[in-house]
């Protein structure tokens, strides 16, 4: 049995990282060439550090992002009532939404999209996405496997997931925020304005998993009910702020007197060396001083016409508080559909008055926040190095009033439909104006270049200059790749 012992990748340019299942691969082919593995991380590095300026070594698009904005629809969004319409099929399937034209010849959308439909020519449609569900296709099962790239082993009878454990596949931001820290003191993963879930299934798939707590995302759960459209405005960061009593540079004081007193503890430390305590301690020491994610959090420094702009609800000031953490330097920021996965109004679940829901409700939010995200971040030159990614756990059935899922819906409503849905994103080199795939006549399974989420996460990767199958160690010191996924690179110009 082959095996690599030792250190982990102390011999590459990035040395917090591990050899990817393809390094390890290329090791014994090259001892047919006399090269050990130290030569051959050697000549990697080398070799690395030689293209470091040539941004096209990964392929289209690799390295583009310094920072992606996640926005997840949660509880998943018809994609024929949006941006997927198929005005010529059977009655019992085709939206009662009429149909517009957008900024793409040829390219329609649902009345209930207007504002988007006017800058779709900033950004790429994937109208292929597919999988085919593993068991039971419940809402967490799927933004389990949205947000880690990986399937959960256990459900209940029900079909819920086991609550969140420290042996959780970590998600994607806590996996960014290990490999590419900001170099701003700022906080590296945000997560708001509310967890994922569904039922009393509350964060799976939305913390850091078997990395450890140190890279759990930074959660921003304003109080308040889902249905508050004003909670934004009640945003409370006081573990970001300092006690009056307390200035900066008796802070830095204490933390040189914390340094003595370990100073003098070698056992100590030497039992808790993997912690990386120093480092963490070092980070939350910036934070507070530096004061920058506090006022990255303050809303009230932006123009009224422009949070009007994106809406004052829940949704709309949650994306304009995206923009601002990324321009602050977080690296990370997932915005989560500011209602449960699996309930009533405003949610994207919808099995019973769809019409209703998503016309009032759900639609106008999305259509009103996402374009002016989009918008904000194309204005500011934002999206030449940031990726903007809008996605649900699935689509809605084709056919109204069928059960997919083993739930009720009435003559009004979608069931869950995990083989074709639609994506949408943006910036960090994707095209602009481009629908990527195509879906069959009643948008029930992709025609062409179908697209699987995990190749979405990998394309997110790839973007930030990660390479899809980089190895990571679990709780059992068992390698995984981050993602067993190929980058999508043709969605990039």
């Amino acid at each position: 049995m082959f095996r690599i012992v030792g250190p982990h990748a102390k011999d590459l340019c990035d040395s917090h990282l591990r050899p990817s299942r393809r390094d390890v691969l290329r090791v014994g082919g090259a001892g047919m060439l006399g090269l050990s593995l130290s030569s051959l991380l050697k000549l990697q590095s080398a070799q690395a550090a030689a293209s470091a300026a040539d941004t096209a070594a990964g392929g289209p698009g690799w390295g583009k992002a310094k920072s992606i904005i996640m926005v997840y629809l949660q509880g998943g969004p018809s994609h024929l009532d949006l941006w997927d319409p198929k005005p010529a099929a059977a009655e019992n399937i085709r939206s009662v939404f009429k149909n517009i034209g957008t900024k793409l010849p040829g390219v329609q959308f649902t009345e209930i999209l207007p504002k988007l439909a006017q800058v779709n020519d900033k950004f790429t449609m994937i109208r292929s996405m597919s999988y085919t569900p593993n068991g039971l296709f419940n809402h967490t099962a799927a933004i389990y496997q949205m947000m880690t790239g990986y399937t959960t082993d256990k459900v209940s009878p029900s079909g819920q997931l086991e609550p969140p454990n420290a042996q959780d596949f970590p998600n994607f931001g806590s996996q960014i925020a290990r490999l590419r820290p900001p170099t701003e003191p700022m906080l590296p993963f945000v997560m708001l304005p509310r967890p994922l879930q569904e039922s009393n299934v509350v964060g799976k798939g939305g913390s850091a998993g078997f990395l450890g707590k140190a890279f759990d995302p930074y959660t921003l759960f304003p109080d308040g009910d889902d249905l508050d459209m004003n909670k934004m405005d009640r945003i409370k960061v006081d573990d970001l702020k300092m006690r009056p009593d307390v200035f900066a540079v008796r802070l830095q004081r204490r933390a040189k007197l914390r340094d003595l007193i370990n100073s003098q503890m070698p056992a100590v430390e030497k039992a808790v060396e993997k912690e990386n305590l120093d480092e963490y301690y070092q980070r939350a020491i910036s934070l507070v001083t530096s004061g920058r994610a506090r006022d990255a959090f303050d809303l009230s420094l932006e123009p009224d016409v422009l949070r009007e702009t994106y809406g004052r609800n829940t949704f709309g000031q949650s994306c304009l508080l995206a923009r601002r953490l990324i321009e602050a330097g977080t690296r990370v920021v997932e915005v989560i559909w500011p209602k449960i996965a699996n309930s009533d109004n405003h949610s994207w679940d919808h099995h019973v008055d769809l019409t209703k829901r998503m016309k009032n409700q759900s639609g106008p939010l999305l259509d009103t926040g996402l374009s002016a995200l989009v918008d904000d971040l194309d204005r500011r030159g934002m999206l030449e190095n940031t990726l903007l990614v809008c996605i649900g756990e699935f689509g809605r059935s084709p056919q109204k009033g069928v059960s997919t899922s083993g739930n009720g819906n009435s003559a009004d409503g979608r069931d869950h439909w995990p083989y074709c849905y639609t994506a949408v994103m943006a910036g960090a080199g994707i095209k602009r104006g481009y629908v990527h795939g195509k879906s069959d006549a009643t948008a029930s399974s992709p025609l062409e270049n179908p697209v699987h989420p995990t190749e979405v996460l990998a394309t997110i990767y790839h973007a930030l200059g990660i390479h899809p199958e980089t190895i990571v160690y679990n709780h059992l010191n068992q390698p995984r790749e981050l993602v067993k996924a190929q980058a999508a690179t043709a969605l990039f110009a």
